[in-house]
């Protein structure tokens, strides 16, 4: 399978239909149909490793201030449990029967698959962990692509509420210009390490990008799970008001992978 990262942007993108949402739908029908998704939202932050265990994930709608129709989206995909076991067979992994599918995963699935007949479960985002640990969790989910399973990875490259600029929705800070490149560069040249020390790009930039990193971090699961052999194409570039860039990036080639 290949591997997926999504920009997911507000959580108004599960219900609109604009350029982002609209260019997600056709990379659903394009990917090779999965046995199941293995979604790490920036959503879920937990202390330890925890990996959804349940048949039936609730729908959460972990936002507010937003309009009563996004609280009434519903996206019952079935869970996949015996996937979430096999993942919790690391010892580092803790299964968990509670949480559901948050706004991270079914904003962006309900486009990919609107029918909601693709079973889809969570790994948690370990907030003890460095940017290299996540890496190196990353490289040992990879099992999960011989398995049929698409690994999708939902966070922003760039992404700094503070700083949205709501006069300017599809322009962009020079910063927010300068760490999406950067991240860019690295995923062409395959430089995971690159990756795992964005500090190296400058402490002040990496802080005014992501004031907190857990929208940074499921591009290191991607980046994990794929080596240099996968083609890379973007299903979409552009930012969102200054400071949100709605970058997805296509590890591995969706129509070859069709056999």
């Amino acid at each position: 399978m290949p591997v997926l990262f999504v920009g997911h942007g507000s959580p108004m993108n599960a219900v609109e239909h604009n350029a982002f949402t609209e260019a997600l739908a056709p990379l659903g029908a394009r990917l090779p149909r999965p046995k199941a998704v293995c979604v790490v939202s920036a959503h879920w932050v937990t202390t330890g490793s925890h990996v959804m265990a349940s048949a039936h994930p609730r729908t959460i709608h972990d936002f507010y201030g937003f309009p009563r129709p996004l609280y009434e989206v519903q996206y019952p995909a079935p869970g996949a449990p015996a996937e979430a076991q096999k993942l919790a067979g690391n010892p580092e992994i803790v299964p968990d029967h509670e949480w559901g599918l948050d706004h991270g995963s079914w904003s962006v699935l309900r486009h990919l698959y609107p029918k909601a007949d693709v079973p889809a479960f969570q790994l948690s985002l370990d907030e003890r962990r460095s940017f290299k640990q996540h890496l190196e969790l990353g490289r040992e989910i990879q099992s999960l692509r011989q398995r049929g399973v698409l690994i999708l990875g939902s966070g922003n490259i760039v992404h700094n509420l503070r700083r949205m600029d709501w006069n300017n929705p599809l322009g962009a800070y020079d910063w927010a210009v300068e760490f999406d490149a950067n991240v860019k560069n690295a995923v062409e040249a395959h430089d995971a390490s690159a990756l795992a020390e964005p500090q190296k790009w400058g402490e002040a930039l990496l802080a005014t990008a992501h004031p907190t990193v857990e929208h940074y971090l499921p591009l290191l699961y991607c980046m994990g799970s794929t080596d240099e052999r996968d083609a890379l194409s973007y299903p979409y570039e552009g930012f969102d008001f200054g400071s949100i860039s709605m970058r997805a990036i296509l590890f591995g080639d969706a129509a070859a992978s069709r056999v």
